[in-house]
């Protein structure tokens, strides 16, 4: 018996490896990828930090861009400099000369250098697996302060007029600044300053407010859909099939068109608005912050209702008419049929419709990103929204990044009340039923 037991669970986890895995792959490696990238300043903007550094790096390409150059620019200024001066700038030399022989006294590094130098020579681009060698730390920090000497010892030279090239002399040094990388592990810093950021709570607070009455609405109005669609009556199939149009149309091009429809001088829904005196002017329904956000709100309630209607639908037809034949001749009014009824039999149903509307709103990007682009004055800005401009449109991949995780951890905290109020309610109608 427990052999057979364990067999037949052994072939339950291997029936079910695959959809793990997949799931893995799809949706819980991303989020982890997205966590690493978080711990990182990782921003495609700057050079230094265009790739995750564990360590201390040299970039041995803006180096030799700048050393040999300014080399030859010292013995320039040594040869007509007075005495005085002649001894500080050979000072400065030595101290090049040091820090470059340091550099090269690794062998694997003095090839990837005359490597690099020979290409920089030839005018062609080093490969990238050569360009960047790493460096301790302890030589990392000799090279940082040995160029802050260097650059400040230049810089008092050229504000004592005693330099040929001032500028260009004290320029060559100041880019020896940018070559060292350091390394851009921050751990939880992205996350510590995007929870202390007010824009953060209020793109937050956009975010419930849009799906809380959006969902809500939808409900509403799904559920009356519904219960219209599931009657018998000629066409029924035609006003169905009519009814999940606005659906079916993506989300991108629907918003475009609420766009046109919304438009301050030729927006026909705009113009009906301020006749019926919902807005004061045709303008306001995506200048101002309450136009812009009842606006994506009313795009979203026509778009997605009849999904909504869609999922009501399949629960109303499991409910068996015999019940409600039963209570008609029990004397039940209609609404007393839907509220002893048709309610308690589709609560399962509705919870099912309002976690997918919740996390699909939750997370609502398309429909305000073109419509209203977040604005105006970040009115209309979601939390998704802000993840793609900090990611993309800032290149601030590891801010970006914990925007993305804080969504996940948001969808997953909905997700878990849900199914913590479907497990509930499956498993009090299991009970109801056994006795």
């Amino acid at each position: 018996m427990r052999n057979e037991k364990r067999a037949e669970r052994i072939l339950g986890y291997s029936l079910v490896a695959p959809a793990l895995l997949l799931i893995l792959a799809v949706a819980i490696w991303p989020v982890i990828q997205s966590f690493y990238y978080s711990l990182f300043d990782y921003r495609l903007n700057d050079p230094t930090k265009s790739s995750i550094h564990l360590n201390y790096s040299l970039d041995l390409e803006g180096y030799l861009q700048n050393y040999p150059f300014l080399k030859s620019t010292l013995k320039r200024e040594v040869a007509t400099a007075s005495e005085n001066t002649k001894e500080t700038l050979s000072d400065v030399e030595q101290k090049l000369e040091k820090m470059d022989e340091a550099i090269r006294a690794d062998k694997e590094v003095a090839n990837k250098y005359e490597q690099v130098d020979e290409a920089l020579n030839n005018f062609e681009s080093p490969n990238e697996d050569i360009k960047i060698v790493e460096l301790n730390e302890q030589a990392a920090n000799q090279f940082t302060n040995t160029v802050k000497d260097v650059v400040k010892t230049l810089e008092q030279l050229r504000e004592a007029g005693e330099l040929k090239q001032p500028d260009k002399v004290v320029g060559l040094a100041q880019g020896l600044k940018g070559v060292i990388i350091e390394p851009n592990f921050v751990g939880l810093k992205h996350y510590k300053d995007s929870l202390s950021d007010a824009r953060l709570w209020k793109a937050l607070w956009n975010t419930t407010f849009f799906t809380i009455v959006s969902v809500a609405v939808e409900l509403v109005l799904g559920l009356g859909i519904a219960l219209l669609i599931n009657k018998a009556f000629f066409g029924r199939g035609l006003v169905r099939a009519t009814i999940l149009i606005p659906w079916a149309i993506p989300t991108a091009v629907s918003a475009l068109m609420w766009k046109f429809l919304y438009d301050g001088q030729n927006g026909i829904v705009a113009k009906y608005f301020e006749d019926i005196g919902l807005v004061h002017r045709m303008g306001d329904l995506l200048t101002t912050e309450m136009g812009a956000m009842f606006s994506v709100i009313f795009a979203d309630v026509w778009k997605t209702t009849p999904y909504m209607a869609l999922l009501l639908l399949a629960g109303l037809q499991t409910i068996p008419s015999s019940l409600y034949e039963a209570a008609s001749i029990d004397g039940a009014t209609k609404w007393q049929q839907f509220t002893k009824i048709t309610l308690p039999l589709l609560k399962s149903s509705i919870l099912v419709a309002l976690l997918f509307r919740t996390l699909d709103a939750f997370r609502v990007f398309d429909l305000i990103y073109v419509l209203t682009g977040g604005g105006p004055a970040n009115s209309t800005e979601t939390i998704s929204i802000l993840a793609y401009k900090v990611m993309f449109s800032q290149t601030n991949f590891g801010g970006g990044s914990a925007l993305a995780v804080i969504v996940f951890l948001c969808v997953a905290i909905i997700s878990i009340i849900y199914i913590k109020l479907l497990g509930a309610d499956l498993l009090s109608d299991s009970a109801s039923a056994k006795k």
